[in-house]
């Protein structure tokens, strides 16, 4: 099984993989608590690089980019389990524990979690569900589930109120310095608006601004640059590049190198 099952829609989903899959998973909207069951896990994001195997666990931030690597080791499947934080349910709780506003968190983007006994009853109370797809979760129960974790976090570490609690929006940042090096990430306009600290008009208006054409019409130019660029002088072939340039598919992909530089990506 290649893409994650899910369980029940946004709050809890099993993700198995029978071979080594790199894929660009774009804008990381929730915070979540990642559970590595088998295999090995690699996560990279701006300036940090992460990895778990077998038991570990990590909290991963809200409101990034990053890029998957799943491997699985020989004689077993891949398998990571995945408990979304939705910032909803974490305001609700935030509320009912009484935990004033926090400041600001300014740390890393993921954080290894100490693993101990509630944690690992936490996750085999999970794994039942997720092993029987066949089975609806109700969402007052995946609600339950994700109100335990985060009560087991606090507890394993009571340092990451900041980060959990942290309800703060992405400040406003550098446009031209994050699209040049975020441009192959293939998400919405409006999460990039996010990710810059604007709103989806002031985006567009900022974008105008700085690269003196529209959003759309300017990812699909460099990113056909950077893969004339890959393939002319890197020998690099289309089926390996179109995915990591932020092309759905590689007919689309094709079709649009054709279409600028008037020969198909594979002619020489």
């Amino acid at each position: 099984m290649i893409n994650p099952t899910e369980l029940r829609p946004e709050v809890l989903f099993l993700s198995f993989i029978s071979s080594q899959k790199r894929e660009r998973i774009g804008f990381i909207e929730h915070n979540a608590l990642v559970l590595q069951v088998s295999g090995h896990f690699t996560l990279e994001t701006a300036g940090e690089r992460n990895s778990m195997k077998r038991g570990e666990m990590m909290l991963v931030k809200k409101n990034q980019l990053g890029e998957i690597t799943k491997l699985p080791l020989e004689g077993e499947q891949y398998q990571t389990i995945v408990i979304l934080l939705k910032e909803e349910l974490l305001r609700k709780i935030a509320l009912e524990e009484r935990i004033e506003s926090v400041p600001k968190y300014n740390g890393p983007s993921t954080i290894h979690i100490k693993v101990n006994d509630y944690l690992q009853g936490f996750f085999q109370s999970v794994i039942p569900y997720v092993q029987h797809e066949d089975k609806e979760i109700t969402k007052a129960l995946g609600i339950l589930k994700v109100r335990e974790a985060v009560k087991l976090l606090l507890y394993t570490q009571p340092g990451l109120q900041e980060f959990l609690f942290d309800f703060s929006e992405p400040h406003k940042i550098d446009l031209e310095k994050f699209m040049l090096n975020n441009f192959q990430f293939n998400i919405p306009l409006e999460k990039f608006a996010i990710l810059t600290g604007r709103s989806l008009a002031g985006f567009k208006r900022d974008f105008k601004k700085t690269f003196n054409m529209a959003p759309r019409q300017w990812l699909l130019e460099i990113r056909l640059n950077e893969a004339r660029h890959l393939i002319e002088k890197k020998n690099s072939k289309p089926s390996a590049i179109y995915l990591d340039l932020g092309f759905q598919s590689l007919s689309h992909f094709s079709h649009s190198f054709k279409k600028k530089f008037g020969k198909s990506p594979t002619a020489g």
